[in-house]
């Protein structure tokens, strides 16, 4: 992914790309033209987020409902 590709998706600027990803301003200035995988990683991750209404958001990111998989139950407390 390019640089200048990864700063349009999020948002336009390296002030915009810095906020959508929680770094500074310097960090997203030091990448390099080509982004390695694991920046590119991030970037798609961010746009991602990006899209998502906040419930959407909150759905994707909360602990998944207590099944009570962990308990025992009384046969196997014995």
């Amino acid at each position: 992914m390019l640089k200048t590709n990864a700063i349009a998706l999020l948002g336009g600027s390296v002030a915009a790309a810095a906020k959508a990803l929680g770094v500074t301003y310097q960090a997203v200035d030091k990448w390099d033209d080509v982004l390695p995988p694991r920046i590119a990683d991030r970037v798609v991750a961010a746009a991602a987020r990006m899209k998502l209404t906040p419930e959407e958001y909150g759905q994707l990111i909360a602990p998944p409902a207590d099944t009570g998989a962990g308990e025992l139950n009384e046969a196997e407390a014995g």
